[in-house]
């Protein structure tokens, strides 16, 4: 066990201590930073534990990892089932560029309601 050094700042002693290094290669994208901004503003002694052991980032990149999964495969879903296909892509592009924004916004809902804001 290390011993604990303090600085003097004014009158008081305010301890020195350092957080565990993270791993500095992790990098979030979208859905990661959305989990981590959530979690720093509505769960904050969980945000502060997973930061103070070292682990939020690799906590954060597993959700960005599912949330990409889900959100793959809820579109997939949705294509097959509401017949956004190829076909329809070569036939009238306008459609199949509105049906697949709106699948989109929808699979982005639920990925954001299911895994990011939990």
């Amino acid at each position: 066990m290390s011993k604990i050094t303090y600085r003097q700042v004014g009158d008081y002693l305010i301890p020195n201590l350092k957080l565990p290094p993270e791993e500095a290669n992790i990098t979030l994208g979208k859905w990661g930073m959305m989990h981590k901004s959530y979690l720093e503003k509505n769960k904050k002694v969980f945000f502060s534990l997973l930061l103070g052991q070292g682990k939020l980032y690799q906590h954060c990149a597993e959700v960005e990892k599912q949330a990409q999964d889900m959100f793959d495969a809820l579109v997939e879903q949705m294509k097959e089932s509401e017949a956004v296909t190829e076909q329809l892509k070569e036939e009238n592009q306008m459609e199949w560029v509105c049906r697949m924004l709106n699948i989109e916004a929808r699979a982005r809902e639920i990925v954001t309601t299911e895994l990011i804001y939990t």
